[in-house]
Formats: C-alpha cells, structure tokens, sequence
C-alpha cells in the first residue's frame, strides 16, 4: 500500500502532462518554433526589465510567508535564513512539483537546523499554504467582482451573475475567517500539533502579503506579453490564477503544459505564440533561474551541516579522552 502511495503523485502529474501536450497539440496546429522565437524577439529590453522586477516582487512575497508562519509560532530567526530558505522551497517545489511536500522537507532539514520541531515545521508548511491560499481566494473574488465576464473564457455557459455570487461567497468565507481570528476560536488539535487561529493583526497581514505575491507572479506574463490583443492586467491575472491553480493540483512538474493549455485557451484574441513566448520567460524567471539558484543552496548548506557534524564527531571523543 505504502509503494502504491509513492506513485499517487507522479503519476497524477503524469497524467497532467501528457492530457495537456494532447490538448497543446491541437490548439497550436499550424504554429511553429519559429513563431515562438520571433515573438521572443519582439519583447522590449524594457519588458524584460518589469518581468524581472515582478520576480523579485513575488518572491520577496513568499518569504514574508515563512516569516508571518514563525510569527505566528513565535519564532525568532534571521530575515536572511527565513528569505534564503523560503526562496529555495518555493523554488524546488514549484519546479518539482507536489509543492506541500517538497517544500516541506526543505524547510524541515533548514528549520530543523534552526531547532524548530517536525510538529512546528508542520504547522509553519500548513500556514504558508493556507496564507497561499486566502491570496488566491482573495484576488479571485476581486477579479470576478471587476470582470465578472471573465468566466465565459472558461465556461462559456455560465452567467455574469454566476461570477459575483461566487465573489461575494469567497469574500464572505474570507471575512468569517477574519471573524474567527477576532473571537478566538478554539484550536484544532491534532496528535502531532496545535492549530490555532492567527491574530488579528497577523490576519490582516496574511490578507496583505498573499495577494502581493501573486500579483507579482501574474505581472511576469503581462510584462512579457505584448500590446496588441492585450486584454488587461486583471483578465491576464484571472486567467493565471485559474492556470497556476491548475497546475499546482495536477502536480505537473513546473505545471507543464497545464499553464500553456489555459492560457492559450482563455486568451483567444491574442498571437498564440506570443502567448507562449511569455510563459517561457515566465517560466525563466520564475521557474528555472531560481531552480537553479536553489540547488545551490542546498548543496552549500548540506556541505555546512556535513562540516559541522565531522567536527562535532571529533570533539566528542576529544572531549571522552580528556577525562
């Protein structure tokens, strides 16, 4: 049963992959890599610039995750090592995939270092993806309540009244859990940990940091993408949120695939190569420069760890010996 579990998530992400190539490939008949590297071509030094700057933006975002997480643990631990480590468990889990779990053996080999406990560690991976969560609650609600028309990219069958219900819903679920961090509700227990609700303020800041982080992320694509056919900043933000969801439940590796068949499909008015040459430096700046990064750390800070635990190994008996 436990080998059988082992293959859940790769095979799901698999299947992902290959459902969205098929649907790629019938989409884009007729265009060809050639297409891709003019449009790539075509993207200003100055579009290039603002990509990047929304990449610093939203990863800046994910650190305040894991520093509103130790916050709320009442932890105390340096902005670096929170900025470095929560940059390299996004960075690994976005690309890997199934980002829960890879980024949760990031930050317990880095936290645990730090002296933080496997229940602590659970409850700060929990709360970074909660706060992920109430982000893409939160921006959803904003752009259904802005474009409610934005739905009929997706479903063309539903009506506007469909998206502002469903906003209005979002925000309501949203403004109880701001109610229960007021109240104080009691704390979901578990035998591994003690879930309790943040403090207002800490609330507040989740609501704050969350949306900034995606915002940031969805900004690379628009950046990238050029004038012509342009739908605007908050339909190209929608349609991230529904491709980037997407991709992080089919637990596709870098959402391959699954973010191109979206976008493509939810942006007809606009060059599908175009569109594909910004979702290649989304995935530059956002994907695979930072992957790159990533493992570096991690190999510099397994090589401190493996120092440090032979020094201990030969102080010990150093220390044995002298008495």
């Amino acid at each position: 049963m436990r080998t059988a579990r082992k293959f859940v998530w790769p095979v799901i992400g698999l299947a992902a992959i290959l459902f969205s190539l098929y649907g790629l490939y019938h989409e884009l008949q007729g265009l060809s890599i050639r297409d891709v590297l003019v449009s790539l071509e075509a993207v200003s030094s100055g579009q290039w610039v603002l990509a990047a700057c929304a990449t610093l933006l939203a990863y800046a975002a994910l650190a305040a995750y894991d520093h509103l997480a130790l916050e709320h643990l009442g932890r105390h631990i340096s902005l670096t090592f929170i900025t470095v480590c929560s940059f390299t468990a996004y960075a690994l889990s976005h690309t890997v995939g199934a980002s829960v779990f890879s980024g949760a053996v990031v930050r317990y080999r880095a936290y645990g270092a730090k002296g933080l406990s496997a229940g602590e560690t659970g409850i700060l991976v929990a709360f970074c993806s909660f706060t992920f969560a109430l982000g893409t609650l939160l921006l959803s609600a904003i752009v259904l309540l802005l474009e409610p028309d934005i739905t009929t990219r997706f479903a063309s069958f539903l009506p506007v009244e469909a998206s502002i219900s469903t906003a209005l819903i979002i925000l309501a679920l949203i403004g109880l859990y701001l109610v229960g961090s007021l109240i104080g509700f009691h704390p979901v227990k578990t035998s591994w940990f003690r879930l309790e609700y943040p403090k207002p303020t800490l609330a507040l800041k989740q609501l704050f940091i969350a949306p900034l982080e995606l915002i940031g992320a969805g900004a690379i694509i628009y950046f990238a993408l050029p004038i012509e056919g342009n739908p605007g900043f908050l339909i190209v933000l929608g349609v991230f949120l529904a491709s980037f969801s997407a991709a992080l439940l089919s637990h596709a590796p870098g959402g391959l695939g699954v973010l191109e068949l979206v976008f493509i499909a939810a942006l007809p008015e606009m060059d599908p190569a175009a569109v594909l040459a910004a979702l290649a430096i989304f995935r530059l700046f956002y994907l695979i420069i930072p992957f790159i990064m990533a493992l570096g750390v991690v190999i510099v800070f397994e090589r401190s760890q493996y120092v440090a635990e032979r020094q201990r190994e030969r102080t010990v008996p150093a220390e044995n010996a002298e008495r």
